[in-house]
């Protein structure tokens, strides 16, 4: 009767059943693990077409499969009253106590005292920084797959999981910075579908990435991700602003939002420019070998905005280069392939992660050290273990 069980709802739950895990990788029925005040939107989509008993069975078929082979720790048995939560049952084991509940439009959760960091414990560390490591470099997730033996959805997690710290740590380690000279530009990047097709799909679409690189140093300061509006780019100026030590100049492109902004961040006597390159008209008709060569830039044109800034130093090409760099370090933003993100906190998880790798990771080939040490945040270079231990991965 359990086989029987097993074969028809634990499929229907998560897709295989249970006997077909992968061992190096978290149990798939983990996947249905909610806290008692929240509960996941994409379970309970999941779960919408199971009616009252096929939830009931479910349930019992999560506990089968969980996985109580692992590592837990004993806790008391507690149950959730709340206006929509029904207690169903609940099972001891020699290992732990479990609470299995079934709500009437959420399906079920359960809870359980795991040991810390329960997304890839079984997965080896020397993996996980190879996976990391490689996520950093612009592979993808699938030939990561091919090269380490872990299954995508775990390295999808693992990138996920790094990427949210590595924001944390990018916000604590980038304040109080000396930097005399930051560019300021915008890399473009879609999630879902594009700008045209968003609507139709119900997709996130276009989004921007605002970046700001000192000259100098070559560190990244600040670094936005959203749209390419007003909003952003005051979120954008803000946070840069927050982390100045000093005055500093600022270099941008004719973005319309960036004068406002950068007013209102940084002060009307601030020193600020703009740069405004045209290029030649390209023939989209021509072959493909031609079509994708970049256009010739015909005129620079530099404007002074506010403040006195250095006109000889009005550029934004070194955050132009670094964003070839990122180009070439997060697959995500790889141009005319499939690898785009298909949700927004992935791609703000990958974003945070190149970054973190560019600034305290990667050796510049120019300044033989990190852009971190150039800038005094560290003293010396991170190696991609050192990024993974931080990260609490």
């Amino acid at each position: 009767m359990r086989a029987i069980l097993q074969s028809l709802w634990v499929r229907k739950l998560i897709g295989k059943p249970a006997f077909l895990t992968i061992a190096d990788c978290e149990s798939e029925a983990r996947r249905i693990q909610f806290q008692a005040a929240a509960f996941s939107s994409k379970a309970s989509r999941i779960q919408s077409d199971l009616d009252a008993l096929a939830r009931l069975t479910a349930s019992a078929m999560a506990l089968f499969s969980s996985g109580d082979n692992r590592a837990c720790t004993r806790t008391a048995l507690t149950l959730d009253f709340g206006s929509f939560g029904l207690p169903i049952f609940g099972f001891i084991n020699t290992l732990c106590m479990t609470q299995i509940t079934v709500d009437l439009r959420y399906f079920a959760y359960y809870s359980k005292s795991t040991i810390k960091n329960d997304m890839a414990n079984n997965l080896p560390t020397e993996k996980k920084v190879l996976a990391v490591a490689m996520l950093a470099e612009g592979s993808s997730i699938r030939s990561i797959e091919r090269i380490t033996g872990v299954h995508r959805d775990t390295i999808m997690r693992l990138g996920i999981r790094v990427g949210e710290a590595c924001v944390k740590i990018h916000d604590e380690k980038m304040r109080g910075l000396t930097c005399k000279q930051i560019e300021v530009d915008e890399i473009w990047g879609f999630v879902g579908a594009k700008r045209k097709n968003a609507p139709r799909v119900g997709a996130y679409g276009d989004v921007w990435t605002f970046v700001g690189l000192d000259a100098d140093t070559k560190v990244i300061p600040s670094f936005v991700v959203g749209k390419r509006d007003t909003y952003h780019a005051r979120a954008f100026m803000d946070d840069l602003a927050g982390r100045m030590a000093n005055r500093i100049q600022v270099s941008t492109d004719a973005l319309a939002a960036y004068p406002d902004a950068f007013e209102r961040s940084f002060g009307a006597g601030s020193d600020y420019g703009q740069i405004v390159k045209t290029y030649s008209v390209t023939n989209l008709n021509q072959a493909a070998s031609g079509r994708y060569s970049p256009a010739d830039v015909v005129q620079v044109e530099r404007t002074v905005i506010s403040g006195m800034p250095d006109v000889s130093r009005i550029c934004t090409s070194h955050v132009e280069s670094q964003n070839l760099t990122l180009r070439m370090h997060c697959r995500r933003l790889t141009r005319l392939t499939n690898a785009f993100s298909k949700k927004f906190e992935n791609f703000q998880a990958a974003v945070a992660l190149n970054f973190a790798y560019y600034n305290f990771c990667k050796t510049h080939s120019s300044l033989r050290m990190t852009p971190a040490m150039a800038a005094g945040v560290e003293k010396s270079i991170w190696t991609v273990g050192e990024l993974v231990e931080r990260c609490g991965a």
